[in-house]
């Protein structure tokens, strides 16, 4: 249990207890923070439930974490490994994910239920998906599916008399739809060694804003993108499903290799709104040469690293990409290159803690869908 002060650190696990749940759904809940502390270790997880059940008294002689387990199981949250190359045990189900990434979303962004479509609306008309009620006359290139042909045969009535019959191209009128846009965002996650240092855990709140956004763009906005990258000595793409075993390494920051990689991907988006929100906590200490070896300096701000870095935001914001970084951190330092990076972009920075991480994510993706979509 050597991990005690790090996971308690980051949970008041009594706020995850409510006193009219079921035995099973009281424990869930407080599982479900668990197992993302844990990066999907069953066997840690329940470690650390009994450590908590020791404390808060959530089991019974009538209902034991060795029955919320079995129920578990039943349930299909958890199932044994069947892959022979990762040993035995169990592992989380797609089922528990899903329900880890609800209950992030719950949590941050508040309760918001799905909507059946994207809510990106702009103030033009145009080729879109939702009809207004407005007509107007039928241009050339219009789709013929779009025309209101009761309203035009009426026209024609009233235009060439009912007896002679004659339906003209004048007398065409289409229905207004109104014209949707939508976002795509590339969410960077940086994974460095000082996301864990200093008797903090900051990787978890990390993961937890990332499921969360996900779920809310999954759910609520389906016509707009998410992609998510991770960023340490190189860069890669991770699946949604795959953000609860997400875990630091000892890595250093290569800033430069998580936005050549975040460009490369909203290249490809055929959106005309595209965005990069960043999380970090430290200073961009690594740059990958030509040749393949890497440039590390972990003291300070390295010039040589920076101005790559301001490059590459200078190059986002050529391509109208706007890139908010939200810094986990206040060493002056630090602010100052968050700073002089923000300036090359034109884009937005925010100093913040690990508390309301999420609540400022979510209220900056709002905004920029509204300005963004709206201009």
């Amino acid at each position: 249990m050597g991990k005690e002060k790090d996971i308690r650190q980051g949970i008041i696990f009594k706020q995850f207890i409510k006193e009219d749940q079921t035995p099973f759904d009281r424990l869930f809940d407080v599982w479900k923070e668990v197992i993302v502390h844990v990066s999907g270790d069953i066997d840690e997880s329940f470690e650390w439930m009994q450590t908590i059940d020791n404390e808060y008294h959530l089991t019974t002689p009538d209902y034991t974490l060795e029955d919320f387990k079995n129920e578990l199981i039943e349930r299909g949250y958890i199932k044994e490994k069947k892959d022979p190359t990762e040993g035995g045990g169990m592992q989380i189900t797609a089922k528990t994910e899903r329900s880890i990434r609800q209950s992030a979303l719950e949590q941050i962004f508040g309760n918001l239920k799905k909507s059946g479509s994207g809510n990106h609306k702009t103030k033009h008309l145009g080729k879109g998906d939702d009809i207004t009620g407005d007509l107007r006359p039928y241009q050339f290139g219009d789709a013929l599916d779009k025309i209101s042909m009761t309203e035009s045969i009426r026209n024609a009535q009233i235009n060439n008399g009912v007896g002679d019959f004659n339906l003209t191209e004048n007398d065409l009128v289409v229905e207004e739809s109104s014209f949707k846009a939508s976002m795509s965002t590339v969410l960077m996650i940086d994974i460095s060694h000082s996301m864990i240092l200093y008797g903090e855990d900051r990787i978890t709140p990390a993961k937890k804003v990332a499921m969360a956004l996900s779920q809310l763009i999954t759910t609520r906005y389906p016509k707009d993108s998410i992609d998510i990258i991770v960023f340490g000595n190189d860069a890669w793409p991770i699946k949604i499903k795959d953000l609860p075993y997400l875990q630091v390494g000892p890595y250093h920051t290569n800033t430069v290799a998580g936005l050549n990689l975040a460009l490369d991907i909203l290249r490809r988006k055929r959106n005309t709104n595209k965005q990069i929100f960043m999380i970090t906590d430290g200073k961009p200490s690594c740059i990958k040469e030509r040749d393949g070896s890497y440039y590390k300096n972990s003291f300070g701000l390295d010039p040589y690293v920076t101005e790559k870095c301001y490059t590459m935001a200078a190059q986002a914001r050529k391509l109208k990409i706007p890139i908010t970084t939200f810094m986990i951190a206040r060493d002056e330092y630090l602010m100052e290159f968050v700073e002089n990076f923000t300036e090359a972009n034109q884009g937005k920075a925010f100093y913040t803690g690990l508390r309301g991480l999420g609540e400022m994510i979510f209220e900056d993706y709002e905004t920029n869908r509204k300005k963004r979509i709206k201009g």
